[in-house]
């Protein structure tokens, strides 16, 4: 068994449950940087609707992968996983503890397990994807993966519009599955990988949901929306946050309904993200504010 002395330390768990607060104090008393692993929070134009570290959280530690790409460009787990690990090997080589954060599970996996090679897709193939799932809505991509894919739509979240498109535009470039392509091999890597999950009650963490939705509106989400609104077609816009407030500007409801569908919108991708992460036996789950009981733990590893 190969024994590391360097450490990848995952800070996992659903949206608002704290693990920018969390992950910034491990990072002080560790002196490591930190990479994002939130796939929405790559792009530099999601400033609000993606609830990234605030600029101070920023200036007091080095976060990787935040802001470091625009809506228009073509961006997936696969490209991730060979940036994350050439910048993990880069900054071993001066502290050997690096923290990931997010709640992209499959963006956590990019780095702990790594992905098979998948085909590249011409932009041709994946804007006829968009336009058709813009044309006929979720329901109708659902069974068409439920359709061609069984595999995939049985062990992915189907609710998630970005990674059915994926499965569509490799059907449609290759007319195999997307799950052909998949082995379900752990790459190796030349560092430990720990897990730490955070979790809270349940109707704690929705309040936590609601509450940064207000926050939001009050920041400027409705404005930064409608900045986008010739975008809104891109894959990175369809996202809970956005999809609701595009419905408004589009005259399909009101404000106060997208703001209602947002936060409910919200709190169901937030089951979700736990639901994905308690299938890893790898994660050691904390609430937020039992800094000490991590420490303690990372310190035995």
């Amino acid at each position: 068994m190969t024994t590391h002395t360097k450490k990848v330390i995952f800070i996992v768990g659903p949206t608002a449950i704290g693990k920018t607060h969390l992950s910034i104090a491990l990072a002080k008393e560790l002196n490591a940087d930190i990479i994002s692993c939130d796939s929405r929070q790559f792009y530099k134009e999601l400033k609000i609707g993606s609830a990234p570290p605030s600029k101070k959280n920023l200036a007091e530690v080095k976060h990787h992968f935040i802001h470091n790409l625009s809506i228009t460009e073509d961006y997936n787990a696969g490209k991730f996983e060979i940036d994350a690990i050439k910048l993990i090997k880069k900054l071993h080589q001066t502290n050997n503890t690096i923290i990931a954060v997010g709640g992209s599970g499959l963006y956590i996996n990019a780095i702990c397990k790594g992905f098979d090679k998948i085909p590249k897709i011409s932009k041709q193939i994946r804007e006829r994807a968009t336009v058709e799932y813009r044309n006929k809505g979720l329901a109708w991509l659902q069974k068409e993966i439920k359709r061609f894919d069984p595999e995939f739509y049985s062990n992915y979240d189907t609710n998630n519009p970005q990674r059915l498109l994926r499965a569509l535009e490799v059907f449609q470039e290759t007319g195999k599955k997307i799950s052909s392509f998949k082995s379900n091999k752990t790459k190796e890597r030349s560092f430990k990988i720990i897990k730490i999950g955070l979790n809270i009650e349940r109707s704690i963490l929705y309040k936590r949901i609601d509450d940064r939705v207000d926050i939001m509106m009050k920041e400027g989400l409705l404005k930064e929306v409608d900045s986008l609104l010739n975008f809104q077609q891109n894959n990175a816009l369809q996202t809970v946050g956005y999809r609701e407030i595009f419905g408004f500007l589009n005259g399909k409801n009101t404000l106060e309904r997208a703001v209602e569908d947002i936060k409910k919108n919200t709190r169901r991708f937030a089951k979700r993200q736990l639901t994905w992460f308690r299938k890893d036996k790898e994660i050691k789950w904390f609430e937020p504010h039992q800094l000490i009981k991590i420490r303690k733990l990372i310190s035995k590893l």
